[in-house]
This record gives structure tokens, sequence and C-alpha cells, in this order.
């Protein structure tokens, strides 16, 4: 009688092409003299494809905020920076371009306090630095959305926490 592991071991060996292993019940080793290669070989497969996934996941899951810069201003006397409120028009899609929100039909500024957390992360980070007037196109990932999202921003007016 073989282990009860033997079925899973021998889908992978008939997998990767290898002998198929046979058991000893009495002593709990492989009986097959050429086992010991064929892990090798099995684990060696393994390892490579674990580290395709890892390494793929991995770049996934490090994608970046991309910022890009739609329309830029000449006379740029202050950029905004955590604390500052900010009141901004914009159009959220998702990767597949489907729009989900806007406030231009409204015609109402959305207004907000930039890095206090009243956003999502790709907005406290992606709308640092920005000037009035000024349009960007952020590609927030899902680490700082929730789900990847495109949003257009046009930054209509900063208001420092110092002159409120």
């Amino acid at each position: 009688m073989q282990w009860w592991w033997n079925p899973p071991v021998t889908y992978l060996c008939s997998i990767f092409s290898l002998p198929s292993p046979t058991f000893s019940r009495s002593v709990g080793v492989c009986a097959h003299r050429n086992m010991r290669l064929s892990w090798v070989r099995v684990l060696t497969v393994l390892s490579i494809c674990l580290s395709a996934v890892a390494t793929a996941t991995g770049a996934e899951g490090k994608r970046k905020l991309q910022i890009g810069v739609k329309k830029r201003v000449d006379h740029c006397p202050i950029k905004s920076r955590k604390g500052d409120v900010l009141h901004m028009h914009y159009t959220g899609k998702l990767e597949d371009g489907t729009e989900f929100d806007s406030s231009l039909p409204q015609n109402q500024p959305f207004v907000f306090s930039l890095g206090t957390g009243q956003v999502i992360k790709g907005w406290d980070q992606g709308l640092l630095g920005m000037c009035e007037g000024e349009k960007r196109k952020l590609v927030i990932p899902s680490e700082l959305g929730g789900a990847t999202l495109v949003f257009e921003v046009e930054l209509l007016k900063i208001e420092r926490r110092s002159e409120l």
C-alpha cells in the first residue's frame, strides 16, 4: 500500500514528466532509485515557477502613482502643500474608462484639506506641488485608491491654513 500523499506526488511527477515514485509503507521512504533526482527536478521547477509568480506579484504590488501634467500655468505664486484647503474640479474613471464620478456636471468644486486623510492616498500624494489653474492626470494604483483609478483634476483655488 502506498502513502496517502502519493497521488499528489504522482500528479506533480506527471506534470513535469518525471518517473512516478513508489513509497515503502514500512519505512516511509522512497523506493524508486531515481526519486532523489526526480525530487531535485521537481523542486527546481517549482522554485522557478514560484520565483516567477513572486516577481510578477511584486511588480504589480510596487505599481506607483503616475502624475501627468495636462496644463501648466505661467504664474504660480503658491504651490499646494499639506494642510492647504484645495478647491478642485475632477473626473474619475475606472481603468477601463468607465466614468464613476465628476464634479463638472454640478459645476461645484470639491473642497478638502490636502494631506489630512480626507481623500484617498493617491490624491493626497498626487496633488502636492500643484499650482492654481494647473490640470493633472493621476493614475492611482489600487494600493493608494482601492482599485486602479484615473482622475483628471484641475486646481481652482488654494487656501493656506495661515490665511483661514
